[in-house]
């Protein structure tokens, strides 16, 4: 529930191909710090899924806005079906922008945030226009494709001749990952019986185009450029830790910040208990803070690298994060060794496609 502090209200727009598309947005009633705006994850919506974050972020001084992508949540178009990638970036966008543009928000500082698949989405808006963004917030982001199952050459080929014969055919392998991806059970069941959350078999052409997006992701990561903080439960099963630990290692921002919350599931805001979520929300608010402020220096040049520090023993003794405490009991995977390469653990976990845990051609229900 949102706080009386914070306003909220929706809005119908329409994108360049005619379909309507639903929006909304979550203000402050004082003046806002800085501009957020939401990219929520494959099958998610934002008026009720993303709620959380729209009222958290609006309650510490935010304005928030979201849009549903085109055949996602309240917006028009065949559920789930994602015909062209692109479009979604081109409609988000133009949305975004056109807040941008608005008079009382000139001179604001504007930041992206995107879960899941909507880190995608995120990091495509900035590389179609990287000057206009300020930072990003991306959570357990899909933006590569597991090196454990790439798929050959030949079976995309393949898959890629039939998907204009049958593009919207939900054929693709797929299981519930509801039950994976939130840790809670009643917020689990809760999630489960919003409606407007898509949880049947991914369509063939939609699977190929996110595979086709990690891809190309995935060769150009070096053109992120933005300030970002990527963060990634330990746990997580839904979308491999590994690929933000990719993210942040090859991409050329120089303000550049990664944390991995031990024990933490993909679901970081939504599907853990709140004594974690509130962690989680602490951190992001945190680092927007630090950049959005009228003083905040975003000239890269400038800007130095963040990796995860770790408290010792004896300061978290003081300090009772029980997640900070489980994350120094283990060595991090980017603590820096001698010669400044990072030290790499060997995961046991099972495969991931497009970051996406399954068997080799399997994307899941939501996300």
């Amino acid at each position: 529930m949102c706080k009386m502090d914070v306003e909220y209200h929706e809005e119908y727009t329409r994108n360049s191909r005619g379909v309507q598309l639903f929006t909304c947005r979550w203000l402050p009633f004082s003046s806002p710090k800085a501009l957020v705006f939401l990219c929520h994850g494959y099958g998610m919506e934002c008026s009720e899924f993303m709620k959380g974050v729209g009222c958290r972020l609006a309650s510490y001084g935010y304005a928030v806005f979201g849009m549903d992508y085109e055949g996602h949540g309240k917006s028009m178009g065949a559920r789930c079906y994602i015909k062209k990638f692109h479009n979604i970036i081109n409609d988000c966008s133009f949305f975004f922008k056109s807040v941008c543009n608005r008079e009382e928000y000139r001179g604001k500082k504007r930041f992206l945030y995107g879960e899941s698949m909507g880190g995608a989405v995120a990091l495509l808006i900035h590389k179609k226009e990287p000057a206009l963004w300020h930072g990003a917030v991306l959570v357990a982001p899909m933006c590569k494709i597991s090196e454990k199952v790439k798929p050959h050459p030949l079976v995309i080929s393949v898959l890629t001749k039939v998907e204009d014969l049958i593009p919207r055919w939900k054929i693709v392998p797929t299981k519930d990952v509801i039950d994976s991806a939130f840790k809670d059970p009643l917020k689990r069941e809760e999630i489960r019986g919003n409606k407007l959350i898509y949880q049947e078999k991914p369509r063939l052409k939609t699977a190929l185009e996110m595979l086709r997006t990690s891809m190309s992701l995935e060769d150009t990561l070096n053109e992120v450029t933005l300030p970002f903080f990527v963060l990634h439960g330990e746990a997580d099963t839904v979308t491999d830790p590994e690929v933000s630990k990719a993210l942040y290692e090859q991409a050329g921002s120089k303000d550049k910040t990664i944390k991995l919350y031990q024990g933490m599931w993909h679901g970081l805001t939504s599907g853990e208990p709140d004594s974690n979520i509130e962690i989680v929300f602490t951190d992001i608010i945190s680092w927007l803070d630090k950049r959005s402020s009228a003083a905040a220096n975003f000239d890269t040049t400038n800007t130095t690298t963040q990796k995860m520090t770790f408290k010792s023993v004896h300061q978290q003794q003081h300090n009772h994060s029980p997640i900070l405490e489980k994350i120094n009991a283990m060595p991090s995977p980017l603590v820096k060794v001698e010669g400044g390469k990072p030290n790499r653990t060997r995961s046991t976990r099972e495969k991931y496609l497009c970051g996406w845990k399954g068997r080799c051609m399997q994307h899941q229900s939501s996300m």
